[in-house]
């Protein structure tokens, strides 16, 4: 993997942690951006083989998304943005995506929950958010975190040691 491909990952995330916490919306062009470029990434890195991995990670992210979101546990935008994300890992690593966006997200609600009952800490508008935390920004960490922990531990490439 080229350090281009996580950067440009990383990238879109951080858009997608920021727009949810200002906007408190993921769109779906960001969305679509992600899955696309997941979907490019496995294409170039190993051919059709690998594609079909992702597709699926990406499906089932997305199916499981919505389901959520139908009983009122996730957001739409998150779904989505999730599902975009997922399109960049083969479906092998669906777990450790999931468990690194639950835990890192995990922290940060508790470290938002905390925050939020600190004086002195802005409080966002409570009709705006309802005073939900903003989850993209979790699944965006969680998802970096992995990334990078991923593409730091690879070996080299042949001819680059």
């Amino acid at each position: 993997m080229e350090p281009y491909w996580p950067a440009g990952l990383t990238l879109l995330l951080v858009i997608g942690a920021i727009m949810d916490i200002k906007e408190r919306r993921l769109p779906n062009w960001l969305a679509l951006v992600l899955f696309v470029y997941g979907l490019a990434f496995a294409f170039i890195d190993a051919g059709l083989a690998n594609l079909g991995s992702h597709a699926a990670h990406a499906v089932i992210a997305l199916l499981v998304g919505m389901g959520l979101f139908a009983i009122g546990a996730f957001g739409g935008g998150d779904a989505k943005f999730y599902a975009g994300t997922a399109a960049f890992f083969p479906l092998g690593m669906g777990i450790k995506l999931f468990v690194s966006v639950a835990i890192i997200g995990g922290i940060l609600v508790i470290i938002w929950m905390i925050g939020r009952r600190l004086p002195g800490i802005a409080k966002p508008k409570e009709e705006r958010t309802k005073g939900q935390f903003p989850y993209g920004v979790a699944i965006a960490s969680g998802a970096i975190a992995l990334v990078w922990s991923t593409y730091l531990t690879q070996p080299p490439l042949p001819g680059l040691q």
